[in-house]
């Protein structure tokens, strides 16, 4: 079978096409071909890589008083009129629309002019409530000096009575004396009467000196005795002056005190009257709605005329014109320790074409540098870590972005190279990240 196949084969070898067809010894083509894939895919394993984390955000601004504004009406009411449109553009203090009251103790169209009487009324009956406590001090220093004279009158009766008294005494002691004088004498002649020495009408004179002895004693000790009393009774009329015009006084000082607490009490109404002024001239302002800054209005919730709203109901959204642009991206925990403030960050923006190499950060195309400018300390609603982007000072970022425009983010860590990538990726391991040291990125590793 040999002999015949090669036989056969010797026929063919005549024709010359047949020769150009048959190798006549074996190849190494596809030896080469494996060679230079190997170590091409040995240069390519052994090229630097930029570890990285990737998330998407969404535009939006650092600053709040930047962002889209709520604008709510503060009281309830009902829409009378509307200035704008959804979409218009608007300045600062612009107004928006007006609306009416609708809580019948606000119906009164003078309301404030109500308010303003009771004012004025409760300031004349401060006055009045002034003048009535000037009056008791009026009434306190006439009591005071009406007592000031009753006390001098009385002390001077008192001392008028004193020596009096004085003089009253040394009168019945005389009579005392005159008394026992004419007593004795009286029984010394009795007794030479007795004796026959002396006649009758001698001792009857001498009886009738005893018994004006006698009287001048009972009418001396009479008078002293009323000295005495009428002394008592003007140190008793002395104390109950200084108590009738204590009351007196007392009650004047009762009566100027609670004049002064009806104007202390009439002044604190004043000023809830003042103050209910201001709240309900404060509340006319809130009939109109003004643009709190310069931006275009979406969101219109009401429509129409007539319509009720709400206290802190959202009527409208207006979006500033100007703004920082920022970009808010969702981190997750497992990544959240790889994240510091000044990280360079790459951005590509929905709808701006972009060429993106994750791994080798110069070669993307359509990118924009940004780093991280704030890192919120709790998780969201989804559990995610919320951190702020802003330009890094190299390439603008675009004009045309808006609030709400999708973000892709990839934030730079570490060259490696891409066989150690490679091998963490399918290890599961965490990549590693330069430590930041004042906004410069540092070699040193952190675990």
């Amino acid at each position: 079978m040999f002999l015949q196949s090669k036989t056969h084969t010797d026929k063919l070898m005549k024709f010359g096409s047949f020769g150009k067809m048959m190798i006549s010894k074996p190849s190494n083509i596809l030896f080469k071909v494996f060679l230079w894939l190997l170590g091409f895919a040995t240069i390519v394993l052994l090229l630097p890589w930029t570890q990285n984390v990737q998330s998407i955000g969404t535009v939006s601004s650092i600053s709040p008083n930047q962002r889209p504004q709520q604008i709510n009406s503060i009281i309830p009411g009902r829409i009378i009129k509307w200035y704008i449109r959804d979409g218009q553009r608007v300045n600062k203090g612009d107004t928006l629309l007006q609306i009416s009251e609708i809580k019948e103790e606000y119906l009164d169209e003078s309301l404030l002019e109500r308010v303003d009487e009771q004012i004025n009324a409760k300031g004349e009956a401060v006055e009045f409530y002034k003048q009535k406590a000037g009056t008791a001090n009026q009434q306190e220093d006439a009591l005071v000096s009406a007592l000031g004279f009753k006390m001098d009158q009385l002390r001077n009766k008192l001392g008028q009575y004193i020596l009096t008294v004085q003089s009253d005494s040394m009168a019945y002691n005389a009579a005392i004396s005159q008394l026992k004088i004419s007593t004795e004498q009286q029984i010394r002649q009795q007794q030479l009467y007795d004796a026959g020495l002396k006649s009758l009408t001698e001792l009857e004179q001498k009886q009738q000196y005893y018994q004006d002895a006698l009287s001048k004693k009972i009418s001396a000790e009479n008078k002293y005795f009323n000295s005495k009393n009428e002394l008592l009774n003007i140190k008793l009329d002395l104390f109950g002056a200084e108590q009738e015009y204590g009351e007196k006084i007392s009650k004047v000082n009762g009566e100027r005190f609670t004049a002064l607490s009806q104007v202390s009490s009439t002044e604190g109404e004043i000023a809830k009257l003042k103050n209910q002024f201001q709240n309900y001239k404060q509340r006319q302002s809130f009939y109109t709605i003004i643009a709190p800054q310069s931006g275009q209005v979406v969101q219109t919730v009401k429509a129409g005329l007539g319509e009720t709203v709400k206290d802190g109901e959202t009527l409208m959204q207006i979006v500033p014109d100007d703004f920082d642009a920022a970009v808010e991206i969702a981190i997750s925990p497992l990544n959240m320790p790889l994240m510091s403030i000044g990280q360079k960050v790459q951005l590509q923006f929905d709808g701006f074409p972009a060429i993106v190499f994750s791994g080798w950060p110069d070669a993307s195309y359509g990118v924009f540098d940004g780093k991280v400018k704030a890192i919120d300390q709790s998780t969201d609603l989804n559990g995610n870590f919320k951190v702020w982007v802003v330009p890094n000072g190299g390439k603008a970022w675009p004009k045309e972005l808006r609030f709400g425009a999708g973000a892709k983010s990839i934030a730079l860590l570490k060259d490696v190279p891409l066989i150690y990538e490679l091998w963490r990726q399918l290890n599961g391991f965490p990549p590693e990240y330069y430590q930041q040291t004042s906004g410069v990125s540092d070699t040193k590793k952190k675990k």
